[in-house]
């Protein structure tokens, strides 16, 4: 695999040379590779949203470069708005962004500034909103006619529609009830399933995350403390807990079971998971049989 997105010292400050100057990325360097799942996570003031902001242009690195496929964003400061095409980024609450008549020309509005038009423009629209499960009968209704989840999944379809080459996600289940936050998830998967490009999710979901990342950036305090694959990072479950993050539950138990000397993994991340692991501990033990 070749990496789609290298980040090289990168930093920002806010507020850079005044009284209430605030370092909200520090040295950050790690590559990113094509078609990885990469879930991002830190407690609130971590730094995640800062950093990734600054992966499609929407922030200008303080200090260090982002590179796209080889070449660094910021080399032709006129042409970033390119970089957003390739780099879809979708906000916390991005119902708030819906503006547009009909929730076809809400979803239409990226791909036309692209140039795209008529079948083409007609394909990418209907596309985005299978991928997030709309049904076609509301693409002609206002999008403030919708509920929360469906203002939510136009809002990303209005991304998808763009069919970036990296798709950040910035906490996109906030908000939502569990049921909607599961749909909307799956929905996000099965999408990154068939496209194959590369995904970012913000998440303070350790759940979620456990559940659809191959592998995990953490930050904490402006620092990238962990980059590893999901499993290898969760079984540092002890010392994600230090830094005030939340691991998922049945992999605090796992944990908790290691530690009094039970023979099982420390990185497991679901039930099933950890009921093979118990079950075989419980044979050996003449438990069951």
């Amino acid at each position: 695999m070749s990496s789609i997105l290298e980040l090289k010292n990168l930093g920002f400050v806010y507020g850079q040379g005044t009284p209430f100057e605030k370092r909200a990325v520090d040295d950050v360097s790690l590559c990113i590779e094509k078609g990885e799942f990469i879930g991002v996570i830190g407690h609130t003031g971590s730094g995640k949203s800062t950093l990734v902001q600054m992966l499609n242009g929407l922030i200008k690195p303080t200090t260090g470069q982002v590179f796209l496929d080889g070449e660094d964003i910021w080399k032709n400061p006129k042409e970033i708005r390119k970089i957003r095409f390739k780099v879809g980024m979708v906000f916390q609450y991005p119902e708030y962004q819906l503006f547009e008549e009909t929730v076809y020309k809400d979803i239409a509005f990226g791909p036309a500034n692209m140039g795209k038009s008529g079948s083409e423009l007609d394909f990418a629209v209907k596309k985005a909103a299978e991928f997030t499960g709309l049904k076609k009968e509301l693409l002609q209704k206002s999008p403030f006619d919708l509920s929360g989840g469906e203002k939510r999944r136009a809002a990303i379809a209005g991304v998808i529609a763009m069919d970036p080459d990296v798709l950040v996600l910035d906490e996109p289940t906030a908000g939502l009830d569990p049921m909607g936050r599961d749909v909307l998830l799956s929905q996000i998967v099965q999408y990154h399933k068939e496209r194959r490009n590369t995904v970012l999710l913000v998440s303070h979901s350790m759940e979620d995350i456990a559940r659809v990342a191959d592998k995990i950036i953490v930050m904490n305090n402006s620092h990238c403390v962990m980059f590893d694959k999901t499993k290898e990072v969760f079984s540092h479950g002890r010392e994600l807990e230090k830094i005030g993050l939340r691991v998922p539950q049945i992999t605090k138990i796992m944990i908790e079971l290691k530690e009094k000397g039970y023979d099982v993994s420390d990185g497991v991340l679901t039930v099933n998971d950890a009921f093979e692991q118990i079950s075989e501990l419980l044979k050996k033990e003449g438990k069951i049989w």
